[in-house]
């Protein structure tokens, strides 16, 4: 039985390589003087170009399913739980530019 923790080192670069693979091709150069319509009004480049959108909306949803970076995001998260103190502004009647405040 595999480790998990292969399978999630295996993830982004399977991700990576896929992602590379589609910048490639989305430079559609074959399809720039094909004059073919997809359901009889859809220019095919235009068409490629949608699908090519929903395949990168995919890969984006593929990429923080399986290869978002847990450790990092749980390293931010101890600093969110620490208490902080923040400083409160001074109100604008004590700035002391001599406008607010009665007269």
């Amino acid at each position: 039985m595999p480790d998990v923790s292969d399978s999630t080192r295996v993830a982004p670069k399977v991700i990576f390589i896929v992602a590379i693979v589609m910048a490639l091709l989305h430079q559609d150069s074959w399809f720039w003087d094909n004059r073919a319509l997809v359901l009889g009004f859809l220019p095919i480049g235009l068409f490629y170009h949608a699908c090519f959108s929903v395949a990168a909306g995919v890969l984006w949803a593929c990429t923080v399913k399986f290869a978002w970076p847990d450790k990092i995001e749980a390293w931010a998260d101890e600093f969110d739980d620490a208490p902080q103190s923040t400083p409160t502004p001074a109100s604008a009647d004590s700035a002391g530019d001599g406008e607010g405040g009665a007269a």
